[in-house]
């Protein structure tokens, strides 16, 4: 008896498991998709301003936005469009954003990656050089003025950003502090085309950990199942009370700083390097190995996620832009403008 309930237990916890990496790896694959439908659109002209793709991080990111939850704070990059989608974003704010609708997030005020819903916890980004770190410490020292417990913060940066005086600054705060902070660093080799070598003189990355008094991790960016793992496990240490949680995920960045950098300067050796493996490639091979799904249900997921973006591409471009003469252009914390606008 003990041995049969000992082994539906371990089956209910194998099944989870693997509903979880399956919801994952459909968050990634809708990213890729959507992601991929942005450079098309940019390449014809549709988008204006910069287009920055999260190829090849695509794991670390929807690894973010699934362990954390309702009620949490999170601060996505350039690159997270796995991770907002995971967290819960509505495609369209992002569709909107990008092609200038009057209806997006924003209201077309901002460049197409700076949009969010504050009030839900996902922080538009001020810049990717280690800015929102402070951002989530403030909304993180809020919640703790107002006695809230067991909310955790997280946000992600490159490798760049960990040469800023604004990732000192913060980091330092929310080690003094003993903030929930998780500090996720996507180590993918290169500060735009800065090589790590030049960027920091200490061994590893996960080595200024204990400079800050800091827990430190790392994983393997490209490895959905690691990722989520260790980013499980680091929550769970954050909303503990056990203080800021530092991660460093290795991979390589398979596209440029964006779709107006060819990527050049990239070491090929790199490219076939176990870093430059696509962690789109590897999910998928994990779960057929693992006998989780079908090539021919992985496809199934994949014409569902193109059929997906594409009817929120269609839906957005009959949209209107905002009319420069007619349009408010007052701040969008004013009450007639905030998130409950009725039109979105």
């Amino acid at each position: 008896m003990l041995q049969t309930v000992a082994r539906s237990s371990k089956d209910a916890e194998l099944t989870t498991v693997r509903d979880h990496y399956i919801k994952a790896f459909r968050t990634m694959l809708l990213a890729r998709v959507l992601d991929e439908k942005f450079a098309t659109l940019y390449r014809a002209g549709k988008i204006h301003g910069g287009v920055f793709l999260g190829k090849g991080q695509e794991a670390l990111s929807a690894a973010i936005g699934h362990s954390l939850r309702k009620g949490d704070i999170f601060a996505p990059l350039i690159r997270d469009t796995a991770g907002r989608l995971a967290f819960g974003a509505n495609i369209l704010d992002s569709v909107r954003t990008y092609l200038g609708s009057a209806l997006g997030p924003m209201r077309a005020r901002d460049g197409n990656v700076h949009w969010g819903r504050p009030k839900e916890g996902l922080l538009p980004m001020i810049s990717h050089l280690g800015a929102m770190i402070s951002v989530v410490n403030g909304m993180l020292l809020a919640r703790r003025f107002k006695g809230s417990a067991h909310t955790v913060g997280a946000t992600c940066i490159g490798d760049g950003g960990t040469s800023t005086g604004s990732f000192h600054e913060a980091l330092n705060q929310a080690a003094v502090e003993k903030l929930p902070l998780v500090l996720v660093i996507a180590n993918n080799q290169y500060a735009y085309s800065t090589p790590t070598s030049r960027q920091f003189a200490c061994a590893e990355l996960v080595d200024k950990a204990i400079g800050y008094g800091v827990e430190g991790h790392e994983a393997d960016g490209t490895d959905l199942a690691e990722c989520l793992e260790v980013m499980e496990d680091i929550v769970a240490r954050a909303r503990q009370g056990k203080g800021p949680q530092l991660l460093i995920a290795q991979l390589l960045r398979l596209c440029g700083h964006g779709e107006h950098d060819d990527a050049h300067y990239v070491d090929p050796k790199l490219k076939q390097a176990a870093l430059g493996r696509d962690c789109i490639d590897v999910s998928r091979q994990y779960l057929v190995r693992r006998g989780w799904a079908e090539p021919a249900s992985i496809e199934t997921w994949h014409r569902e996620a193109i059929e997906t973006v594409e009817k929120a591409v269609a839906t957005v471009q009959r949209e209107k832009g905002p009319d420069p003469y007619k349009e408010d252009w007052s701040a969008l914390a004013s009450e007639h403008l905030n998130e409950m606008h009725p039109d979105v």
